[in-house]
């Protein structure tokens, strides 16, 4: 996938004027501005996307097709979309729209330097480098509000519905002493408990441990984790996926188990963290997040680029 990458990013590149150049693209040494993310409405450095033209908008998507597998491609447009069904339910006084998405490359392909960009708004942050031949495409957060809509009971789109359904058949399959162990809490966060943190501190493994599950039930905890995995696309999420240590996973839920009360869960491993919470709007909000500790942004591919470059 680097080289699909690579060309889908220098032909979003090719298509911008010298301004347009000047205000999306940032160093890949900026730091803090890799690290400095949010999943709430707002602006955001870089350019947004409903100024842009019609072909540079599809240069955008075609950056998230190329790294993204496509049940995850239609759910970030679904995502992005879902800012015009809110913007109507409220009225239109907080003046959302699906093109209030910002773009922000952090320097350019070409040679042996890494590189990266940024596709971020309202319930959408993915934050992509690559270095050395790796892809790094953490934190990834999805969300969406509504998170259900319906039509006489029956649903009509719901963007992350598998997110919420394999973590309901895991909860549903494991045993009552195992259950027991997962529902740590009565009531729910408000929200994940990482937020928009530029680091992963604090949040310890909790819940059922994946040696404490039978075997089906622990089939469907992997499962579960290769659905936030499989978001990427095919060779990534494999790599992703190798990395794993199933055995070393964690799952916690919190809140009610009934269907349209507050609810929230964690799986945890060494490196990642995944975390959905449905609290809002009478628990039709939902937020999801995968990320990879040290790995987040980068961190780990860049610190090891620069260690290379430095003993060279």
């Amino acid at each position: 996938m680097l080289p699909e990458i690579a060309e889908a990013t220098r032909g979003f590149l090719e298509t911008l004027d010298d301004a347009q150049r000047a205000a999306a693209v940032r160093a890949v040494s900026d730091d803090d501005l890799r690290r400095r993310w949010a999943y709430t409405p707002g602006p955001r450095p870089g350019l947004v996307y409903g100024d842009l033209t019609r072909g540079q908008r599809k240069a955008v998507h075609r950056l998230l097709a190329r790294v993204l597998s496509p049940h995850a491609y239609a759910q970030v447009t679904a995502v992005m979309a879902l800012e015009d069904v809110l913007d109507d339910r409220e009225g239109g006084h907080r003046d959302r729209h699906q093109g209030d998405y910002w773009t922000v490359l952090f320097g350019e392909p070409g040679g042996d330097e890494p590189y990266g960009w940024r596709v971020e708004g309202h319930h959408l942050s993915l934050s992509v480098v690559v270095a050395d031949g790796r892809v790094s495409a953490t934190p990834f957060f999805l969300g969406a509000n509504p998170a259900r809509t319906t039509y006489r009971g029956r649903t009509v789109a719901q963007p992350l519905r598998l997110e919420e359904e394999l973590a309901r058949e895991l909860l549903d399959r494991m045993g009552p002493t195992a259950r027991g162990l997962a529902v740590v809490a009565d009531t729910p966060p408000p929200d994940v408990r990482t937020g928009n943190a530029p680091r992963v501190v604090g949040v310890e493994p909790a819940g059922v441990a994946f040696g404490q599950l039978d075997r089906p039930s622990r089939d469907l905890l992997v499962g579960l984790a290769r659905c936030y995995l499989d978001r990427l696309h095919g060779d990534l999420a494999d790599e992703e996926f190798d990395a794993l240590d199933p055995e070393r996973l964690h799952f916690a839920w919190e809140g009610s188990a009934r269907r349209g009360e507050g609810h929230y869960y964690r799986l945890q491993g060494p490196e990642l963290l995944i975390e959905y919470d449905n609290t809002a709007n009478g628990a039709n909000h939902a937020h999801s997040v995968w990320r990879r500790g040290s790995g987040d942004f980068g961190d780990d591919l860049l610190a090891a680029h620069r260690a290379e470059v430095g003993h060279g």
